[in-house]
């Protein structure tokens, strides 16, 4: 099948006409990572019960064969997975599914022994909350997070290349005080990376306490046992996340939402930035450079349209529904469990799809775009108005009470033109040479504050 025939008949866009997003978060949300990700936690569990739980049956094993029990999780591929979703078909429970798999595995080892301990004291939360904070850790460390800060630098490279390039800025639309393209860029590359700051100081949380929480099964069978700490350093040292001492059957969520709603929070600040871009096209501050063959209209050949930034802001508005619908729907769950979780879970990587996706379709924008610097030099002088505002400021140092009124007098709603500026500057007789020589010498391209060096600021 090719691959233009296999994205007829796909369901969802991001297997389909995005399926270069499926390919990098497969390894991480997929139903073959979930699987991967519960022999993972089963087989790191029987290991931290060799190691560290005292047992006539745990003691026949000899530790230097370890590697050979860890190799069922680190050699899992694809036999594996259809292994354990043919006996799935007869359990109809996916979590027993894999300790089968593993017990039949360790059967053809020669370790039917360990056979029992494997799933000992566990529930299938138990191994379902660390795969699924597995798959988060990995998901976000080795593939969106790397993008947001790809992109994030991207931002802050084109802040400092237009660092120089003043802009008339706009408030409600309005002509307003200049700045400059690169303040403006150098704006969305600090919220970028807050954002990126907030997700990343999530902890990953994750339970290993039985049933209802309480560690009731695995105490029976070993009472002088502290499992709680035992459960905690499980949870850190064999798997890396962090450990939640208090929950019912499941894991709370709650940090899955805390990610969620960074994610969204992300996916929010850029799409300010495609709207802005969008209109600063439609401004002609930028300009898009044509692609040959490319066509940007069936129907009127000039066109060269913002068509990337409307497409991501597409893409975050799917990903923020996703991410709403799952924060609202993961931290409730009736009484010590509901199932409800488990079907809202498997969307998470849906969530992280349609944001790599709208990320992907700003930077190509971004590639498709240039500074307009003549528009930019042409509409700042048209609007000299704009410097009623240091004027009136000026005034305001000499004590002079209805400076604002006055200006607003002079320049509100009035087309005024730089001879008008300098007439009325030289005409203020109360200020100092100094003071009126630099009114006199302003114009909207130079009256642009510090904007050239808070693009210097060091992002984390």
């Amino acid at each position: 099948m090719t691959r233009q025939e296999f994205e007829s008949i796909t369901l969802c866009p991001l297997d389909g006409r995005y399926s270069s997003i499926m390919d990098s978060l497969s390894e991480y949300f997929s139903e073959y990572a979930l699987v991967k990700y519960r022999v993972f936690v089963e087989i790191q569990w029987l290991k931290f019960l060799i190691e560290n739980v005292e047992s006539d049956i745990l003691s026949k094993f000899n530790k230097e064969e370890m590697n050979k029990i860890e190799a069922i999780s680190k050699d899992f591929d694809y036999d594996s997975f259809a292994k354990i979703k043919n006996i799935e078909a007869t359990t109809r429970h996916d979590v027993k599914a894999v300790e089968y798999f593993i017990g039949n595995v360790l059967k053809d080892m020669g370790y039917d022994y360990l056979i029992s301990f494997v799933h000992i004291g566990c529930t299938s939360e138990d191994i379902n909350n660390t795969s699924y904070a597995c798959m988060l850790k990995y998901g976000l460390k080795d593939v969106w997070l790397p993008k947001a800060k790809e992109f994030a630098s991207l931002i802050d490279d084109w802040a400092t290349a237009h660092r120089d390039d003043a802009m008339l800025a706009h408030t409600h639309g309005q002509p307003a005080t200049p700045t400059t393209i690169g303040k403006e860029f150098k704006v969305y590359a600090y919220r970028f990376m807050s954002s990126i700051e907030n997700i990343e100081n999530v902890q990953i949380k994750a339970k290993f306490n039985g049933a209802t929480g309480n560690y009731s099964a695995i105490l029976t069978a070993f009472p002088h046992v502290d499992w709680q700490n035992m459960a905690k350093k499980f949870v850190e040292d064999y798997l890396g996340l962090v450990f939640n001492p208090l929950t019912t059957q499941i894991e709370s969520h709650d940090y899955t939402c805390h990610i969620l709603d960074g994610i969204r929070h992300f996916n929010n600040v850029l799409v300010d930035f495609d709207v802005d871009m969008w209109l600063y096209i439609s401004m002609e501050y930028f300009k898009q450079i044509p692609v040959k063959g490319e066509v940007g209209s069936s129907t009127m050949p000039h066109k060269v349209n913002p068509i990337r930034f409307e497409n991501s802001e597409a893409n975050v508005d799917m990903s923020n529904h996703i991410c709403i619908a799952l924060s609202n729907k993961l931290p409730k769950s009736r009484m010590q469990r509901d199932l409800s979780d488990s079907s809202s879970q498997r969307n998470i990587g849906l969530a992280f799809g349609y944001s790599l996706q709208a990320i992907n379709e700003t930077m190509n924008g971004l590639v498709k775009c240039i500074v307009n610097k003549e528009k930019l030099a042409s509409d700042l002088n048209e609007k000299w108005e704009v410097l009623a505002e240091p004027i009136q400021t000026m005034l305001r140092k000499y004590g002079v009470p209805d400076a604002y009124d006055t200006l607003k007098a002079l320049t509100r709603g009035k087309s005024i033109s730089k001879e008008d500026i300098i007439q009325f500057a030289e005409s203020l007789d109360i200020l100092s040479d100094e003071d009126r020589k630099t009114l006199v010498h302003m114009t909207p391209a130079s009256y642009i504050g510090k904007a050239k060096h808070l693009v210097d600021i060091k992002l984390k």
